[in-house]
């Protein structure tokens, strides 16, 4: 089986591909090899073939027009080239809460993405992730105000990033759910000592707040927005476990 990869080399995408290179044809598409879906460069010759593609691009800017931009032109360009090819399946990677954080420019720009695909006529999965352990430093940045870290008093469920490519690679596999489907990390936290833990692995001593009215990508949330509803996949790897491998490596 051929399986083309959009954003494939990034942190999910170069995961997956190893993962599935031994048994199958796989392309990692990216601007980097020759494979750019806002210009449509390389993208027939890429998806040639093909039976199944999975989508784990990102938009380079998340200013709310030009990531509206990307996610629109990509994911239609994407759709465009698919349906010349014959792809069985299409595969996309989302977020759990996306619809219910439409006041955030990233988040409004993911459910039309997503509602592209819905309507492509293509066979889909689409697959709502829960925050990566991965992004825990990003979130960090993007929430420090008055030197502290202020994030929304909320819940999280973070899961490995090598868990999210682990279930992508098997769905890869498996007939279209023509439908959205849940996965999550093994543990339900506050974000707020999710947050803490990295910094404090990172010996980063800023103090961490939890805010009911801190906002999440410009969103306001609720304690449950990011947890999953009704998750079919739960994650193994704890966030300790990640965390003390993750301090090893440095």
């Amino acid at each position: 089986m051929k399986i083309a990869i959009i954003g494939g080399t990034g942190l999910i995408g170069s995961q997956l591909a190893t993962m599935l290179q031994d048994k199958h044809e796989v392309v990692a598409a990216s601007p980097s090899t020759g494979v750019n879906t806002l210009t449509k460069e390389g993208l027939d010759e890429a998806l040639q073939g093909a039976d199944v593609v999975i989508d784990v691009s990102n938009s380079p800017s998340f200013a709310d027009d030009e990531v509206m931009a990307f996610f629109k032109t990509s994911t239609e360009n994407l759709l465009a080239a698919e349906a010349k090819a014959g792809i069985k399946h299409h595969i996309l990677l989302s977020v759990v809460g996306t619809q219910q954080l439409q006041k955030s420019g990233y988040f409004r720009a993911k459910n039309v993405q997503e509602k592209l695909v819905k309507a492509s006529g293509i066979p889909f999965t689409i697959v709502h992730a829960t925050q990566f352990f991965e992004f825990a430093g990003a979130i960090a940045h993007l929430s420090s105000l008055g030197g502290k870290v202020v994030v929304p008093d909320a819940f999280v469920q973070p899961i490995a990033s090598a868990e999210v490519a682990s279930f992508l690679a098997k769905t890869a596999t498996e007939m279209p759910a023509n439908s959205v489907v849940e996965i999550g990390g093994p543990k339900r936290v506050e974000m707020a000592n999710w947050i803490k833990q990295y910094l404090e692995m990172m010996k980063n001593p800023v103090e961490v707040v939890a805010d009911s009215n801190a906002l999440y990508f410009g969103a306001s949330i609720k304690q449950s927005t990011l947890v999953p509803n009704a998750p079919i996949f739960w994650g193994n790897i704890t966030y300790a476990e990640w965390l003390s491998k993750t301090e090893n490596r440095r």
